[in-house]
């Protein structure tokens, strides 16, 4: 089982990651929501978030993966302790609130539980559109049996794809989910990426998955159903 760790107090990372290592978790960790949105989230089964962070706190990041569709289990670590607190983490999208100071044994108690659940409700492994293979572990690609090198932008669109296969994918949303920016800021550095993915996916002598919708955005899909 892979964990997402976001704290910004390194002294306290490194010592729950060494913990929840030697419990046999693999742990990545992140000091802050930026570095953590470098990550793709599909990667882990579950995240470890503090809600007080420089920047953008623990709630908002939630907030924001639940709006974006993520499901991911969440246990939401902080030194607040009132009712009024509590609730706010959980209605933002948390599973489970822990507050500081714990015993590290209570924490590994609830990381446990949540992750019991991922195992009762395991998503796929993979996504699949005709002979195009997702796998989400690896984040391996490949078309016909034959492995594309994608790019990390080009994967994370992809994936914003096949999530929502047969129906359209507008700009607004490829900006927010995979640059995590204004449209208007990236508008022409999409344009090359999109093309740089319908030359890998889209090779010659392959029926094109990848379909403009114009004025609305794109959509893959099997080529009898790519019509706008």
């Amino acid at each position: 089982m892979h964990i997402l760790l976001v704290e910004d107090d390194h002294k306290a990372a490194r010592l729950l990651a060494r913990g929840l290592e030697e419990e046999g978790y693999a742990v990545t960790v992140a000091h802050s929501a930026e570095e953590a949105s470098h990550h793709a989230l599909s990667r882990f089964d579950m995240a470890i978030l503090d809600w007080m962070m420089p920047g953008k706190d623990g709630v908002t990041v939630c907030a924001e993966w639940r709006a974006d569709g993520q499901t991911l289990p969440v246990l939401m670590l902080t030194a607040r302790d009132a009712v009024a607190d509590r609730i706010t983490g959980l209605n933002t999208g948390a599973d489970d609130y822990l507050t500081k100071p714990f015993v590290f044994d209570e924490l590994l108690a609830r990381v446990r539980a949540l992750l019991r659940r991922v195992e009762r409700v395991q998503p796929p492994a993979a996504l699949q559109v005709a002979d195009l293979l997702l796998d989400l572990r690896s984040r391996a690609v490949t078309r016909a049996g034959a492995k594309l090198d994608l790019t990390p932008k080009e994967y994370a669109i992809l994936e914003l794809f096949m999530q929502h296969t047969g129906a359209v994918v507008s700009r607004q949303q490829l900006a927010e989910h995979v640059w995590h920016a204004d449209l208007i800021a990236i508008d022409n550095l999409m344009d090359v990426h999109i093309k740089n993915l319908r030359r890998k996916v889209d090779a010659p002598g392959q029926a094109a998955l990848i379909a403009t919708v114009r004025g609305r955005g794109f959509r893959l899909a099997l080529p009898e159903h790519d019509g706008a």
